[in-house]
């Protein structure tokens, strides 16, 4: 009994309590810089019209910053930052990859982590901006 082959165990990744499985830091930035990506290249042509509005005349640029007020279009402002500061982050991280730097699991795990710091990190401090506090 012995010698006979072990069982394949197929679990489930999607229960992290149950399977004791948890996504590691490189796959969900991978997964993040994917979906930040997709994000900005499906505003880039609002970005683009808000940005030639703005350059346009001071009447524009005035209507656009009166739009720019209310709270919510903050958040989607922000959300748009980190999605750049993110994809940015990420895309250095990759690059290094490309030339052999990091790419050992600890080194993978720490680039990952630093890319989540740092992008968090100027995330907040865009928010800071963007709220008035400096």
């Amino acid at each position: 009994m012995s010698d006979a082959p072990k069982r394949q165990q197929f679990r489930n990744i999607h229960v992290t309590d149950i399977a004791g499985y948890r996504l590691p830091i490189a796959a969900l930035v991978s997964i993040l810089h994917r979906i930040s990506g997709a994000f900005l290249f499906l505003l880039l042509p609002f970005v683009l019209y808000l940005l030639q509005q703005s350059l346009y005349t001071e009447a524009t640029y005035s209507d656009l910053m009166a739009l720019v007020s209310p709270w919510y279009v903050k958040l989607i402002i922000l959300a748009i930052t980190w999605s750049f500061l993110h994809h940015f982050c990420a895309g250095v991280r990759h690059l290094l990859m490309d030339v052999h730097v990091g790419i050992d699991k600890d080194g993978s795990r720490n680039s990952a982590t630093g890319v989540m710091a740092v992008s968090l990190l100027l995330t907040a401090l865009v928010a800071l901006k963007l709220l008035g506090v400096f």
